[in-house]
């Protein structure tokens, strides 16, 4: 049988249910624990977020932080590689605002590599090796080649020396 596991957010919004239902902070943590055990809200935590519902602040996610890297979503990232695939890491990070080491982590997340100075997934999608597969196919159409004369080099010494001897009596 599967143990449910309450996300942060979720948590924060039965402490929220709490305080307007005018429990203490040392109250909620105690139901959070009897009911959710080692999953529940640290009772520092819970103090935190009745605070801030105090002062009339009742967003449940995470503020941003000054110390952390600003956030982007993974579709920014890759709808900026659909349009280009060659760009380098230091212009990704300024039009995204964020580090190179911010995008390189994310790169790697999204499974993309970098080869021949060109950002492609490291296992291919269908649509790519489709793709890939026909231009294959169209490039060897273009190396094989067809027709009914056969050349062959070849080499007689005769002729030289022959070239060689008129070169010499036109020379005089």
């Amino acid at each position: 049988m599967s143990k449910f596991v309450p996300k942060e957010v979720y948590l924060r919004g039965i402490l929220l249910h709490y305080f307007i239902q005018k429990k203490s902070a040392a109250e909620a943590h105690r139901i959070l624990v009897q009911t959710y055990g080692d999953n529940a809200l640290s009772d520092t935590t819970c103090r935190d977020w009745f605070r801030r519902f105090k002062s009339n602040d009742f967003e449940l996610e995470d503020k941003e932080r000054s110390g952390a890297p600003k956030q982007f979503p993974d579709k920014e990232l890759e709808q900026l590689l659909d349009e280009d695939t060659s760009q380098t890491l230091s212009e990704l990070g300024k039009i995204l605002q964020v580090d190179e080491s911010t995008v390189s982590k994310r790169l790697k997340g999204l499974g993309m590599i970098q080869k021949q100075g060109h950002w492609m997934p490291y296992e291919l999608k269908p649509r790519t090796t489709a793709s890939t597969a026909e231009k294959k196919r169209f490039f060897a159409s273009h190396r094989i080649v067809t027709g009914d004369e056969k050349w062959i080099h070849y080499d007689n010494p005769k002729r030289l020396l022959l070239s060689k001897v008129i070169s010499t009596i036109s020379g005089k």
